[in-house]
């Protein structure tokens, strides 16, 4: 089936609530390297059948606050059976969860990665709205760096989609939906990005372009970020993710990553 896209801009309360929530973030979290002392990540493939402490950390003991309805925990994130998986659920909340009444996780890479092709094989969270599966880039005021961003995003709300944006110095509101033509909490398939430098970011399923960034809708990100994935409920967004409603344990799983660098 042939992709199409349309255009959806979050409201202005959800994009306020992104930048209150990671300026929650840079207070609790631990601090983490700066550029200086991060090494700029070059090429490499993950299978995800272990934790290589090398190369990620777990997000543990805090929250992003805002519109993050879960505290992080490193218990969430699990290897087995060649995968790598995020639960989402309300074991030892809230008093365990950061205050917040779920406890989820985040996988990020201990480096920094510029230009080049980012690539994930993943099964996104089913279970209906509210919530978010991810894979992306991101550096911010906790890397001693603008807040730049590079998105794929699969809302719970209809996993028959998937979204792409991208922020530049904490701008976004470059959202684009994508008719999938599959149901991506139904099995395993392939996204990714390139980001070129001073050109374009590219966005791939399955090894077909689906869309493409040039910069005529607002400047490109410039800064390495880190390597993310997580899986999230929502709260105050319900315009934007729908309503969450638990009943009962989600889960993302990721079966391998590959970076390669241009």
């Amino acid at each position: 089936m042939r992709s199409t896209t349309t255009h959806r801009h979050r409201p202005a309360l959800r994009r306020r609530l992104m930048v209150t929530a990671f300026l929650v973030a840079l207070v609790a979290a631990p601090a983490l390297a700066t550029p200086a002392q991060a090494a700029i990540g070059g090429s490499f493939v993950d299978n995800l059948d272990g934790f290589a402490t090398s190369r990620w950390h777990k997000a543990n003991g805090y929250s992003n606050g805002g519109m993050f309805n879960s505290g992080w925990r490193a218990d969430h994130v699990w290897h087995s059976g060649g995968v790598m998986g995020i639960n989402l659920d309300n074991y030892g909340c809230p008093s365990g969860c950061s205050g917040k009444p779920y406890a989820s996780g985040e996988y990020r890479s201990n480096d920094m990665y510029s230009y080049g092709r980012y690539e994930v094989r993943m099964k996104a969270a089913r279970g209906g709205s509210g919530t978010v599966t991810s894979f992306f880039t991101y550096t911010g005021p906790s890397d001693g760096q603008p807040w730049d961003e590079i998105d794929i995003e699969i809302l719970g709300k209809n996993t028959w989609q998937m979204q792409t944006n991208y922020y530049t110095n904490g701008v976004g509101g470059h959202e684009k939906l994508i008719d999938l033509g599959f149901d991506a909490a139904a099995g395993y398939h392939t996204y990714a990005f390139e980001w070129w430098n001073g050109g374009t970011i590219n966005w791939f399923v399955d090894g077909r372009l689906v869309h493409q960034e040039n910069g005529s809708r607002g400047k490109l990100p410039t800064h390495p970020g880190r390597i993310m994935m997580n899986l999230w409920p929502g709260t105050g967004v319900d315009s934007w993710l729908g309503p969450f409603s638990y009943n009962g344990q989600r889960q993302a799983t990721y079966d391998w990553v590959k970076y390669t660098r241009y």
